[in-house]
Formats: C-alpha cells, sequence, structure tokens
C-alpha cells in the first residue's frame, strides 16, 4: 500500500533506528529524517549523485548532529534526496527527482535540502536535518512553508557532513512549528542563555530585493514580528542591495569547494546534471583565484554588523524574494530569481551569523519565509524570539 512516504518523493532511504537506552530523552517521541550528506555507520553517504555513491565507501562513524538527536531519544526514519553536492538552490535532481512540495504541488521544494524540507512539511517527520552553506536549508523553509534554522558558523559540529565550502558550512533543522525547531536546538546547541531581543533591524535594501507583488505580504509580516518583540527601526547594511556582498561571497566558494572535491571530480568524471556540471567547471576555473580582497571584506562587514547589533538586535529580512517557482523553471533560465534569491541567502553567511526562516508571509497562496538574523552565538536568543512571535499569532 502506498503512504505518503512514498507519494512525496523524498527519501533515497527508509529507515528505523534509534537509541534503545535514551526514550526519555528530550525528543524522545519524535521522529526525523537526515539528508543524504550526513554519515550512518555502516551505510554511504549518497551525497545527492549516484557516482558519489558507487565511489565511497561505507562510514565508519555517524555524524555528529545525527548522533545527538538519537541521543535524545528522537527515532530516525530515513535519508533524503539532496541536490547533487549539495550545489542547487531549487531542489530538482536529475538522477532522483524532485520531492513535492506540500504546500505547493505545483512548485520546486527548493534546494539543496530539498527531501529534507518535503518530508517535513508533508507530516511525515517532526523535523529533518539539512545543511546550509548559501541557503540550503532558509530557501527550502520559504518555500514549503516551514520554520527552518541555519546556526553561527561553528557552533554545531560538521563531523561526519558531506562538506561543500567549509568557511560557510552548517548543519541545520527544518520544523513546522517553532516549539519543535526550538526543541532540537536545545538538543544540538551547546549551553548558553537565551537572552531577550530589545532591538529589531528591518534591513530596507534587503525588503527592496523582494519582488514588488510580495512585499505587502512582507510587511505585513514585519508587523507581526513588531508587534511580538518591540518596535523596528529600518536601516540598510549591503552597499547596491548586496551586490557586492553576493561578488565576494562567489569569490571565497570556489578554492574551498575545489579543494573538498576537485581530486574526486577530476578521477571519477561524475555524470552531472548540466547546470550542476556546469557550475563545478567554473568552480575549476577559479579555484586558484586570489581571494585576499574578498576575505578582508568578509572581515570588515562583519565587524560592522556586530556593531549595529551588539547583543541584543536582530535584522529583520526576506528570506527569499519570491514564492517558490514552479517545477521545470531551470535556475539557468531564471538567472534574475537566482541571483535575487543569493543575494539575500549569502547575508548570514558571509557574517557568520545565525538565521531563521519563519512561514508568516503568504502570497497566491504559497508560503514565503521572513528571517531573523541574530548576533554571532546568538541562536538561542533567535529560537527564542520564535516562539514569542508565534504565540502572538
Amino acid at each position: 500500500m502506498k503512504t505518503m512516504i512514498d507519494d512525496l518523493g523524498a527519501f533515497r532511504m527508509r529507515l528505523d533506528l534509534c537509541d534503545e537506552t535514551a526514550m526519555g530523552g528530550p525528543l524522545a517521541g519524535t521522529t526525523f529524517a537526515i539528508k543524504d550528506m550526513f554519515d550512518l555507520a555502516g551505510l554511504v553517504t549518497g551525497g545527492g549523485t549516484p557516482d558519489w555513491l558507487a565511489t565511497h565507501q561505507a562510514a565508519q562513524k555517524t555524524a555528529d548532529a545525527v548522533q545527538a538527536c538519537l541521543r535524545a531519544g528522537a527515532r530516525l526514519i530515513g535519508i533524503t534526496i539532496a541536490d547533487e553536492m549539495a550545489y542547487s538552490p531549487f531542489g530538482e535532481n536529475v538522477h532522483y527527482g524532485t520531492p513535492v512540495n506540500p504546500a505547493a504541488p505545483d512548485c520546486v521544494p527548493g534546494g539543496s535540502s530539498s527531501g529534507s524540507a518535503s518530508a517535513t512539511a508533508g507530516g511525515v517527520v517532526d523535523f529533518a536535518l539539512g545543511t546550509d552553506t548559501a541557503g540550503s536549508v532558509r530557501i527550502p523553509a520559504s518555500y514549503c512553508g516551514l520554520f527552518g534554522m541555519r546556526p553561527t558558523h561553528g557552533r554545531i559540529s560538521v563531523a561526519g557532513v558531506m562538506p561543500l565550502s567549509p568557511s560557510f558550512d552548517t548543519v541545520g533543522w527544518f520544523a513546522r512549528d517553532a516549539v519543535t525547531l526550538k526543541r532540537v536546538g536545545d538538543v544540538l546547541l551547546d549551553g548558553g542563555a537565551a537572552s531577550p531581543v530589545r532591538r529589531v533591524l528591518l534591513l530596507e535594501d534587503a525588503f527592496d530585493l523582494a519582488d514588488a507583488e510580495t512585499r505587502p505580504a512582507l510587511e505585513r509580516a514585519a508587523q507581526q514580528v513588531s508587534d511580538a518583540i518591540g518596535p523596528v527601526r529600518r536601516v540598510t547594511l549591503g552597499a547596491q542591495h548586496f551586490a557586492d556582498w553576493l561578488a565576494h561571497f562567489n569569490m571565497l566558494r570556489p578554492p574551498e569547494i575545489w579543494a573538498a572535491h576537485g581530486e574526486w571530480i577530476t578521477r571519477v568524471r561524475p555524470r552531472f546534471g548540466a547546470q550542476i556540471a556546469a557550475r563545478f567547471a567554473a568552480v575549476e576555473r577559479a579555484a586558484n583565484a586570489d581571494t585576499t580582497a574578498a576575505r578582508a571584506f568578509r572581515a570588515a562587514i562583519q565587524d560592522k554588523a556586530a556593531d549595529l547589533l551588539g547583543d541584543d538586535a536582530v535584522f529583520m529580512l526576506p528570506t527569499v524574494p519570491t514564492i517558490a517557482p514552479k517545477k521545470g523553471i531551470g535556475d539557468i533560465a531564471a538567472p534574475t530569481l537566482r541571483e535575487n534569491t543569493f543575494r539575500l541567502s549569502c547575508i548570514a553567511p558571509m557574517l557568520g551569523l545565525p538565521e531563521i526562516s519563519m512561514p508568516l508571509a503568504t502570497f497566491d497562496g504559497c508560503p514565503m519565509g521572513l528571517s531573523l538574523i541574530g548576533p554571532k552565538n546568538g541562536d538561542r536568543m533567535l529560537l527564542h524570539a520564535v516562539t514569542e512571535v508565534r504565540s502572538c499569532d
């Protein structure tokens, strides 16, 4: 008999794993799934592409983040489909198919943590782990109407997680409600108090990147945040609507990506889909680029953001510029959408700061996320703030 799991097309492999000694843990009674970038002892991590799966050995250890969830009492029910090598924002995998977006079935689920978002939005699991380098949790969270968290860079262990660009890679997660999002955060994050948010800084230049028709819905969502947390002050942060941020982001990543995967790509010549193949060809061409200026730019904007945020403020911005695009549009066929999406999603990675996307807006019957970015290691502050916002619905 077919099940919702089959209908969603979100899973590469079904599992049923738990830690029998942890049935009273903080995540007891919950189920979860993991993106096909996390190691499980005894299984081969797939990386979203059959050639990676075929040319690697089974993992010796389970990824730290997965093990933490198991030790907290959660039951792991499957490995979800991911975009090839975690390198696309839309969630259409030429080898494994496109997981269903339960919130907008004619639209893409978002990538690269597409299967994890689909499984969570479809109610198959209570939460799911993904990875977020350039937006791979936050983008599908927005498209699928979920809460999605990218933590402070380095705050959660990435041991046992397939890399892409290590100075930006993070472990993130999805949930349908703020309380579950926080429960998972309490397990994955190390210690620290959740101080209150006292100031909300709306990034006017980020809101300007939203499509004109969706901006009113985002502004209404911003008012909901203001009602829950406090008055909003409008500020600007990025010159040229973050075009220079994205340019430096795109300079920093290729040397790291090629260092992580170049030898394998050169040796195996994997059968990537056309768009992914073109992307890695561009990475190879830029593998030896001088990133000195880009690293200096990143340090400067991190200092500027730290000054603005202090330890009690958050930035507010659209997670993405619009609702999920229709299936089959292709990210090369939509260069403006891709550009504006990454201008928004590169902000938190360039700053190394935590971000939560909240499903507070809708347009044309489809969800859109509004995000909060907190100060460095302000992850718990963000999680607490999000529960406050939802309690005032």
